[in-house]
């Protein structure tokens, strides 16, 4: 095993399993800083189709390769990822929106995400048929399996620039698939560190591309080429639409976002509530699709609940993403806490109470807190994807509901109860993917099915579930003679 170097990957490309210099490139930037971090490599659209050829040809390697070899390789690259942990730390920590707290814990989940995939491997099943359930059908005898769809594309956000590209490429490799990704344009050097990890790990060539780039540099064929079988998508809702409406027929996963909201009920213990929501709502500085967006509290509770949230919201240390110390980071650019403070601004003159934060500084916008935020407003009705969260009071569990039902998303929830009897009722009506009890809408384990319901997307992830959905069935009936 070799150690890893961001200098090594400057101005290349991996593709197909080989590190490739092109000419092309673009200067990625640490936004907290506005310092140079490195020169990447920007795919052009000849990059793109040498990727899908040689794909083609990598899935067929890839789906024969025995389970146990799929296993060493995947065990092998969490390995070089734990062995070099702080390259990984680093490299979240300047190209993307985390603190080294928060990238810390983003690395620990890859090598975990990677693991399981491993684990899962040996359990793409099948099962036996009873054929002669069906009167004229005695005498047959049969089964069916999961064999894996082929070439999948999967296309990356910023947030999670390392975990979310092993929920990609971990599963497709446990299932014998070949995969390309397409990182944000801001945060590619997790994927191509990540690549590293698995070409060191002995992946075969052909199975994996990662092709930082633009789409107008790279052209449509990564969506509509007829060899890509699937595409794995995580991103707003409005790109989710476009894709959809160009790729074909392919199979689809897909997690466009959110508005997830809190219940407070009036028999919550509001501390731990206020600590799960201020961390949901405020976890990289907002930038989590399931972040806390919406708080609904009961009347009873609201004031109490309110000055709780406001001062400990008010206790976050805002600060450099290097400090160990920094509770809430700069975001991803400029231009976002820009748009963060216009929407926010939108809601002030419309009538909404600012509570607290409300403030931008360059890249940095205070954790900030809302109530009597008017239905029509941005905040409202969109994924604000930023530091801010608006809170409303309610009178009973059933406007609670309807409450939170009232948006278009319905990625998670969180629920904070004691009475078991509310929380089963939340848990059936809510129009949500997830439901949390006592805990924040933004609790995840990477072995859980994760996806949501309405414009929060289509299918299902989770390593286990992104395995079904990487995968196809196929049936296997024989006709005997007799036994």
């Amino acid at each position: 095993m070799t150690s890893i170097s961001v200098e090594s990957m400057e101005g290349k490309l991996f593709l197909s399993g080989q590190w490739v210099g092109v000419d092309n490139t673009y200067d990625l930037f640490n936004a907290e800083k506005n310092s140079l971090i490195t020169r990447i490599a920007s795919a052009r659209e000849s990059h793109v189709l040498a990727a899908i050829r040689n794909g083609k040809a990598g899935a067929e390697v890839a789906a024969a390769m025995p389970v146990h070899e799929r296993m060493r390789i995947l065990h092998g690259a969490a390995d070089v990822v734990e062995s070099n942990r702080h390259v990984y730390i680093d490299a979240i920590v300047s190209e993307g929106c985390k603190t080294r707290r928060e990238a810390t814990k983003e690395v620990n989940r890859c090598i975990q995400t990677l693991r399981l995939s491993a684990e899962e491997a040996r359990r793409i099943n099948g099962e036996t048929i009873a054929f002669d359930q069906m009167p004229g059908s005695e005498g047959r005898v049969g089964y069916y399996y999961r064999f894996p769809v082929g070439l999948i594309v999967a296309i990356t956000p910023f947030n999670d620039p390392l975990n979310l590209v092993a929920h990609k490429i971990g599963p497709a490799v446990a299932s014998g698939n070949a995969i390309i990704v397409k990182p944000a344009p801001a945060t590619p050097l997790s994927a191509l560190l990540l690549a590293e990890a698995f070409a060191q790990a002995g992946l075969p060539d052909g199975v994996l591309s990662v092709l930082p780039g633009f789409p107008e540099g790279m052209g449509d064929h990564l969506i509509t080429h007829d060899d890509v079988r699937m595409i794995s998508f995580t991103g707003g809702l409005s790109s989710g639409k476009a894709l959809m409406q160009k790729a074909g027929l392919k199979k689809m996963s897909m997690e466009l976002g959110a508005s997830s909201p809190a219940l407070v009920l009036d028999d919550a213990e509001l501390g731990p509530a206020v600590e799960a929501i201020v961390s949901g709502a405020f976890w990289a500085a907002g930038q989590n699709c399931l972040g806390v967006q919406r708080v609904y509290v009961h009347r009873a509770r609201y004031g109490e609940f309110l000055n709780t949230l406001v001062d400990r919201t008010r206790s976050l240390r805002v600060g450099s993403k290097q400090s160990e110390e920094t509770d809430v980071g700069p975001m991803i650019s400029l231009s976002e806490a820009e748009r963060v403070e216009s929407w926010v601004n939108e809601a002030l003159a419309n009538g909404a109470r600012l509570l607290c934060g409300g403030e931008r500084n360059g890249a940095f916008y205070l954790p900030t807190i809302l109530e009597k935020v008017p239905g029509n407003c941005r905040l409202a009705r969109e994924e604000i994807f930023g530091p801010v969260v608006m809170v409303e009071p309610f009178d009973s569990l059933d406007e609670a509901i309807d409450k939170a039902n009232g948006v278009n998303f319905g990625l998670h929830a969180g629920v904070f109860t004691q009475d078991i009897n509310k929380a089963f009722s939340a848990i059936r009506r809510l129009e949500v993917g997830g439901v949390m009890i006592n805990d924040s809408s933004d609790y995840r384990i990477d072995a859980m099915p994760f996806g949501g319901v309405k414009h929060s997307g289509i299918g299902r992830e989770g390593v286990k579930f992104s395995i079904q959905e990487m995968t196809e069935t196929k049936v296997v009936c024989f006709k005997t003679s007799g036994f």
